[in-house]
Formats: C-alpha cells, sequence, structure tokens
C-alpha cells in the first residue's frame, strides 16, 4: 500500500498542496539551504518545512526562507521503519502551533518524539560525538575496537559504537569531523584513526571493510589490517599502550556521556533530563532495563560520578572538566530525577 502511495518527481512545483515537507538531502549546509530556498518559493504559506539534518543548524537553514517560523528539524533515526525516536528541533523562530503539530505528527507515526534545541547535533548526536571522542582516546591508547565493543555490549547496548559507525557509515562521521575541523580546540586532542580508514575507502559494511570485514555469507570478522594501523598511529604520537579493563572501558564512555548530557541540560538543548534517557533508550540502543544515562547516574551516585571525573581530569582536564550542573547537584544533595 505504501509503494503504491509512493510518487517520484524532480519538479518541485508538485509540493503545490503539500502541508509538510521534510527535506533529506545530504549532511552539507549549503545543498540543504538551496533546497530550502526552493521550497520556500514553491510551497504555499503555512506549509511546514522540515529538515532531517543530524547535526547542522536549523536557524541557519530557516534564514535563507522569508517563513523562518514554518522551518523546524525532525530528526528521523537509522533505519528510520524500526527506530521509533523523532527529535524535534525547534529553532530560534519556529512557531509553537509547528512543534505542536509535529510532536502529533510523531505520536502518528507511533515514534516517541522528543523536543530538542539547536546546537551541533541536538541532544543524541551531541552526546553521541563526544563520547565518541573517548572511545577513540583509549583506542590509541592501548584498547582495540572490538574490546571497546565487547565491553560495551557486555554493558547492555545493543551494538558497541565501532560496530555503530560501520553501520553508518565512517564517511559520514569524517565529513563531519572535517566540517568541524575550524572550530576544534587547540586544547582537544584528535585522534585521526578514523581518518587512515576512511582515507583508504574503508566507510563499513557499505564498503565491505571499515572496523570490521563483512563477507558475502553474513560472517563479519575484526578487519586484520586495522590492528598495524592503530599501532602506527599510537607510536607516531610517542603513546605508550596499555591495558584497559572491561570496567575501565565502561566508566569512560559512561562518564563521557553523563557528562556531556548534563551540559546539554545546561545549555537548554534538552528541557529535563527524562527526555535524554529517552533520546539514549529509543535512538541510540542504550539498555532499557539500565533506565537511560541520567536515571543511571542517579543510581550509581552523583557524588560518585563528580569524584570520577575528577580523578579522570588529573590527567585531561580540558576532555573531562565536570559539568557545572553535575557540581551545582552535588553540593545540594539533589539528582537529575528532581529535575523532571
Amino acid at each position: 500500500v505504501a509503494c503504491q502511495r509512493l510518487v517520484t518527481d524532480t519538479d518541485y512545483g508538485c509540493l503545490s498542496t503539500a502541508e509538510l515537507i521534510i527535506e533529506a538531502v545530504f549532511e552539507d549546509m549549503e545543498t540543504k539551504k538551496d533546497v530550502f530556498r526552493r521550497l520556500d518559493e514553491h510551497a504555499p504559506k503555512g506549509t511546514i518545512l522540515a529538515t532531517n539534518t543530524s547535526y547542522l543548524n536549523t536557524d541557519e537553514i530557516a534564514a535563507v526562507t522569508d517563513r523562518p517560523g514554518d522551518v523546524i528539524g525532525l530528526h528521523f533515526f537509522s533505519p528510520a521503519q524500526l527506530m521509533r525516536l523523532l527529535e524535534v528541533v525547534k529553532g530560534e523562530k519556529t512557531d509553537s502551533h509547528v512543534v505542536a503539530t509535529c510532536l502529533a505528527f510523531a505520536r502518528r507515526l507511533d515514534k516517541v518524539g522528543v523536543l530538542a534545541g539547536v546546537c551541533d547535533g541536538f541532544i543524541g548526536n551531541r552526546i553521541l560525538f563526544h563520547y565518541r571522542k573517548q572511545v577513540d582516546y583509549m583506542l590509541e591508547d592501548g584498547a582495540m575496537p572490538w574490546e571497546i565493543d565487547q565491553a560495551m555490549e557486555l554493558f547492555g547496548m545493543a551494538m558497541g559504537p565501532f560496530r555503530v559507525m560501520d553501520q553508518a557509515g565512517l564517511d559520514i562521521g569524517w565529513a563531519n569531523r572535517q566540517r568541524l575541523a575550524p572550530t576544534r580546540a587547540r586544547r582537544e586532542r584528535y585522534v585521526e584513526i578514523a581518518d587512515r580508514l576512511c582515507e583508504r575507502g574503508w566507510f563499513g559494511r557499505k564498503s565491505g571493510r571499515g572496523w570490521y570485514v563483512y563477507q558475502a555469507d553474513g560472517t563479519v570478522l575484526p578487519n586484520p589490517e586495522v590492528e598495524p594501523i592503530i599501532h602506527t598511529e599510537s607510536a607516531r604520537h610517542g603513546i605508550q599502550r596499555r591495558f584497559f579493563s572491561v570496567e575501565e572501558i565502561q566508566n569512560r564512555v559512561m562518564l563521557a556521556m553523563i557528562n556531556e548530557a548534563a551540559r546539554v541540560l545546561e545549555d537548554g538543548i534538552a528541557l529535563r533530563p527524562l527526555d535524554i534517557d529517552m533520546v539514549k533508550i529509543f535512538g541510540y540502543g542504550f539498555p532499557r532495563w539500565r533506565g537511560g544515562p541520567m536515571h543511571f547516574a542517579d543510581q550509581t551516585g552523583l557524588g560518585e560520578i563528580l569524584k570520577l571525573l575528577k580523578d579522570y581530569a588529573m590527567t585531561d582536564d580540558f576532555f573531562w572538566r565536570p559539568s557545572s550542573l553535575l557540581e551545582q547537584l552535588v553540593r545540594e544533595g539533589r539528582t537529575f530525577s528532581d529535575l523532571n
């Protein structure tokens, strides 16, 4: 039935009666702006113009139209027919009725609609981008991709971070890192191992090889050519590689996730901790039985979380600097759940 209702066209004029239009072109700002200029010209007034961008600034996209109040982000998660999360990204000038309509639209699609503010990556990908940095640091410091994946899958994640990268396509993250390179802080550590894979055309499952090798019979094996690349990069930076236990891998990933999630709350990108938990559970394979990263932090104890962050900050005070909100909650004897 769905296929029978699907119509394809290259003429923007066919959108003249649409009430909701969702753009889903490649993650390139100029390409998206060009699409929205054309939508602004052809779509009727009052039509909701939505972008499916994963990272880009929706306010900047809206600014190329004469109707920024009608522009919103609708960030579906891949594969969209399976993943229930839908981030509804409210721009600076998005009208409230547009937000309400899109949240209702999410319910009609049986999606979990979560309201998010505008920043690079919104709620989910901003947190993901941050804790993946810690994953990269462990990779360069001594761990192997499959060891990190196994540790996080033992924690309860549906897939480890390197398996996820292979599924999504390493070229997506590569393009995003290149986009952000001009704004990277001088003190920020940058690991180039994933870039070395991309330079070889190893983009993950889509190319048959990434962190893992994908065989024709469906077998997935660690890519044997990855390990020497990792060792070469570690040696190039003068790093003496060391052992990481399962517990340390899990701690480092979770602390990075929780700390950045607290900053997302500080910045008003998420309205409440529960929204972050919903994003991570329904969009990123966080184990439901752990309740989400904010609930997990409360169960662990925010005082313990803060202590561990300060311990790690002794070796890298730029990455591990504790969130101001987390410090405030510990001082006041409160929890994230108190903010729901």
